[in-house]
């Protein structure tokens, strides 16, 4: 409950300011943005988000008054509190959402409201539907929140963990009481996010956005179930040394394999090639829900197809460009924590992979579960190979895709937050 009333009060705070009809965010904004200008070579994360936010008026984050006061997430803070001191990934989760760092999630609905007030509106939109105060619509305000309830859904889900073998599947569950009770948190939790994206959706009766996220949620599904996966359902990179001659890297094939954003992707010879193997990935679980609805707040200002079509590419390379960054940074320091453990489907374990396959009998090892495997040896090969100069090309190219998305746009105080925000994402 202290970090619900501390939540509450830092939303109520910034409301007052952001609502205060003597306070206008014009100075404070201009002086921002001209001081991050004056210093291209260095952007700060959290500055930059802080700006971006005070361009769009007030917080972003679905977590608002309206949600905070909710019986429903009242009693999941209440629930959360009987986990604190065991080690069920929820409370990893929750943290990440109040987090200030590149990982925070709520970042995703200010991408969304900062590129509808970049991009701005068709002729045809009823002045009714503004937001005077944010220069945006209500709709796509709306539909920001959507993003970051299916984005936590997401990653609350992914939560869940098995607490018994499948053989054993049916029978008595052994005494484990506070992973029992996270699994369920994290179930109904999730369940009632994505149940209440669904809702606000729907209320925007508006069928081709609604086409659009579900199709991003047909994503998310298939994201689980690419590769081979240990018992708990980590995922585990493919053998590098099995790959086809299919999955030899073609750059264009790796930038253009959602042509078609609304149908499935084609997953041949995806697996065993570092790069289409990592983005496939990346784009079912992230990239495609960032983008899509990038590219729905564009529809809803009833903007031209061609455009919509460059936001869903914005939105898709800026969750790549970021995923690529959070890869990186594991792999920081010279060593890591004893017991630390890092996603080993990320950019620089699969790149090494291709340099060093012998490493995959490391990998091997988790199969039953990753805490099988020896992390420091595999963190320390990684360091010697070129796995890390190759992450850090890839996070550059996709935020130069990013870039050349916004350069289409006409200069204004969104779009250099937009710039801002990939600036410092690149400072790591």
């Amino acid at each position: 409950m202290r970090l619900l009333r501390l939540a509450i009060r830092n939303y109520v705070s910034h409301a007052r300011v952001a609502t205060h009809p003597g306070v206008s965010f014009v100075p404070a904004r201009t002086y921002c943005l001209e001081k991050r200008r004056a210093e291209p070579s260095k952007q700060d994360w959290n500055q930059a988000v802080s700006d971006a936010e005070k361009i769009v008026g007030y917080p972003t984050s679905f977590l608002s008054l309206r949600w905070l006061l909710s019986d429903e997430i009242a009693n999941v803070a209440l629930q959360l509190r009987e986990l604190v001191g065991s080690n069920h990934p929820l409370l990893k989760t929750a943290k990440s959402l109040i987090y200030n760092g590149k990982t925070n999630v709520q970042a995703w609905g200010l991408i969304v409201l900062l590129v509808s007030k970049a991009a701005g509106y068709g002729p045809n939109i009823e002045v009714l539907d503004e937001d005077t105060s944010s220069g945006v619509l209500h709709s796509q305000r709306a539909l920001a929140e959507v993003t970051e309830m299916i984005r936590t859904s997401y990653l609350v889900h992914q939560g869940l963990i098995n607490l018994q073998k499948l053989e054993n599947a049916g029978n008595e569950l052994p005494n484990e009481s506070d992973m029992i009770r996270g699994n369920k948190i994290a179930l109904l939790c999730g369940d009632y996010l994505l149940g209440s994206a669904s809702q606000e959706i729907a209320k925007l009766r508006n069928q081709e956005l609604n086409q659009l996220i579900s199709s991003s949620f047909r994503d998310l599904s298939e994201a689980n179930f690419i590769g081979e996966r240990d018992d708990q359902n980590n995922p585990l990179p493919s053998d590098p040394r099995l790959k086809s001659p299919e999955s030899e890297t073609n750059m264009e094939e790796v930038d253009s394999m959602d042509i078609d954003n609304l149908k499935a992707m084609d997953m041949k010879g995806v697996m065993g090639n570092p790069e289409k193997e990592w983005a496939v990935r990346h784009i079912l679980s992230a990239g495609s829900l960032l983008g899509k609805s990038c590219q729905g707040a564009l529809k809803l200002a009833g903007l031209d197809e061609d455009l919509q079509k460059q936001g869903y590419l914005f939105g898709k390379n800026l969750a790549l460009a970021w995923q690529a960054c959070i890869d990186l940074e594991p792999f920081k320091f010279t060593t890591i924590p004893s017991g630390a453990q890092f996603s080993l489907v990320s950019a620089p374990v699969l790149f090494h992979l291709e340099y060093d396959p012998s490493l995959y009998e490391e990998i091997k090892k988790g199969k039953k579960t990753v805490d099988d495997i020896n992390f420091a040896h595999i963190h320390s090969e990684i360091l010697k190979g070129p796995g890390l100069e190759k992450t850090r090309n890839l996070a550059r190219k996709h935020c130069e895709q990013a870039m050349k998305v916004l350069n289409q746009l006409k200069p204004s105080d969104a779009r250099t937050a937009l710039q801002n925000i990939i600036l410092a994402m690149q400072d790591i």
